[in-house]
Order: C-alpha cells, then structure tokens, then sequence
C-alpha cells in the first residue's frame, strides 16, 4: 500500500514538473485582442455553422470514444506521442471532430517535440476562441472551437515564424481529410491552401 502511494505521489511530482518546465519555456500568452495570422480570411462554413446546435450529451457520448468525450467536453488532455495526428504528415485539414468545422491546416502543422500536433496558425481569423484557463496552479490560453465549443488545446508563444506562436492541440478533438478528399468531403474551398 505504501509504495502504492509513493508511486502515485512520485507520478504527480514528475508530471507536475514536467508541466512547469513547459510553461517555464513559454512566454506569457499574447495579450487579449492581439491580431493573430489565419491562413484565410474566412470560409464559408462561419455561414454554415450560423445556426448549429451542439448535440446534447448522450448523442455526444454515441458519436464521440470516451477519450474524445473527454477531450472535447471536460477539457482533458491526451497522452503525449501516444495519440493520431502528433506525427501525421500527410497534406489536408483538421476539423472539429463535434461539428466539422475547419480549424488547422497542415500546410501550417511543425514538429515542436511536444508530442501534440502543434500548428502556427488556424485557417481562418475565426476557428477558435480564447479563453484564460488557469488550471494546475498556471495561467495559460485555452483554444475552442467556436461553434461546437470543443476544449482543443493551448496557444504558447513559442511557436516558428511566421506567427512565434505554437497551437498545441489534442488530436482526439480532431478529425483529419486528406488533401484529396476534400471536396468529396465539402471542403473544397480550402484546396487553393495547397497550390491547386
């Protein structure tokens, strides 16, 4: 019993530990109202979306895994390098896995060593929202989708140029199409993203 208890408290430390080292790298998140680089302007899915409802809770726990219902909808985090897209390499976007609504590019995805996929900028001016999270004794910027208001990440400003920033976000709060099936998927608008 008691190394039982030793472990979980050395766990705890060491992820704790972990997570300091991270902020500590960062800089603080960029003030509210800071204009930040989309990709696009805008999309027609803003317009799509106008008058989306989020399904309720046991549609959401039917069509998400527990993982993604817990991602998504109680603010958790995955595992490190142990989830789909921290290594996806592959041309396309990555959608709301709750409402499809069109979030990052991989024209805009970087290897930051997290082991979260990591993006410098969302595809349009709109995809996300901000909001101040101040979980586990920190001050960070918590990413949500706008219309399905899905818990997706953080933004650090410690990201490549052209933005410095680095939006680090759960793979279970998302969906990835390919380059080329885009427009069977209705997203066709975004294949001029990739040189077509």
């Amino acid at each position: 019993m008691f190394k039982t208890i030793t472990l979980i408290f050395a766990l705890l430390v060491g992820a704790a530990a972990v997570m300091l080292f991270a902020v500590s790298r960062a800089e603080p998140p960029a003030e509210p109202g800071t204009e930040k680089i989309a990709a696009m302007a805008s999309s027609s899915w803003d317009e799509r979306l106008s008058n989306y409802r989020k399904p309720d809770e046991a549609a959401l726990r039917e069509q998400l895994t527990p993982l993604q219902y817990d991602v998504t909808q109680r603010d958790g985090t995955e595992r490190a390098f142990q989830n789909t897209y921290w290594d996806n390499k592959r041309e396309g976007i990555y959608v709301d896995i709750v409402s499809g609504e069109p979030l990052f590019s991989s024209t805009d995805k970087f290897k930051s060593g997290t082991g979260w996929p990591s993006f410098t900028r969302p595809m349009t001016a709109s995809a996300v929202t901000e909001h101040e999270d101040n979980s586990f004794f920190m001050k960070r910027t918590e990413l949500r989708s706008r219309h399905a208001d899905s818990h997706l990440g953080h933004v650090f400003n410690d990201g490549p140029q052209p933005t410095g920033l680095r939006y680090c976000i759960n793979s279970a709060s998302l969906r990835f199409i390919p380059k080329e099936d885009l427009e069977a998927e209705g997203y066709g608008e975004f294949i001029g993203l990739f040189g077509e």
